[in-house]
């Protein structure tokens, strides 16, 4: 996403909306922690596809995930949003090392808290490190901002009969075989009840819609028990 119209790299002009849009999102009082990726500049799932050993590559996908958070962060201050960059990997001169509590503790005074380089450990996605953030931090929701508008029953691109979720069961994803997260992610938000909003961040505005309770992509949730809040 951070990448534009591009194939490689960082759109600063795309920098400067997402902040924006972050620092009008957490002006209404919004707890924000966000966790990045690294693939405008380096996926080690790609790396690995390619011969390279898989835990090396993952690393280095880390590493991108790290220039990526520093990037937003820049962008962030300079809206005059007071930000955080925490890193699973220890990297001091350029960011503080992911502590929970303390990570807690800069969300609570209103900071936004970008946690980088995933979970530290290699064979994890990104949404494997956003459901496990989400579950450390106590999180309401998890949203998941992609290029796609939300979950179909097949690939819109491919597809023009292809139907949008509104809302959808995590089994029911699993069993459909439709790509929301990887297995890992799910599982955690499933297990901490943590619902995942997915959602098209390419358009300007989303973040605070779906922030604000709006209809905008595809809520992925268990079913509450009968008789339960929907």
């Amino acid at each position: 996403m951070l990448a534009g119209d591009m194939d490689f790299g960082i759109d600063p002009g795309v920098l400067r909306r997402l902040a924006a849009e972050l620092k009008e999102v957490a002006g209404l009082g919004v707890q924000l922690g966000l966790v990045i990726g690294g693939g405008n500049i380096f996926r080690g799932i790609s790396g690995s596809e390619k011969g390279m050993d898989r835990s090396h590559a993952d690393y280095m996908g880390m590493l991108a995930t790290v220039i990526n958070a520093l990037a937003m962060q820049d962008a962030l201050e300079s809206v005059g949003c007071k930000t955080r960059v925490v890193s699973a990997l220890r990297m001091e001169q350029v960011c503080e090392p992911y502590i929970r509590r303390r990570a807690m503790a800069h969300l609570a005074k209103g900071r936004v808290v970008i946690f980088a380089a995933g979970t530290g450990n290699p064979y994890f996605s990104t949404d494997s490190a956003a459901a496990l953030r989400a579950a450390e931090m106590g999180a309401d929701v998890i949203l998941k901002a992609t290029k796609v508008d939300g979950v179909y029953d097949k690939d819109p691109k491919k597809f023009a009969d292809a139907v949008r979720f509104e809302r959808i069961a995590p089994m029911e994803a699993f069993k459909l075989g439709l790509k929301v997260a990887d297995a890992t992610a799910i599982a955690l938000a499933m297990e901490n009840n943590t619902p995942m909003i997915v959602f098209d961040l390419s358009v300007p505005g989303n973040i605070k819609r779906v922030v604000c309770g709006e209809a905008v992509g595809t809520i992925v949730t268990t079913p509450p028990a009968a008789g339960g809040t929907p």
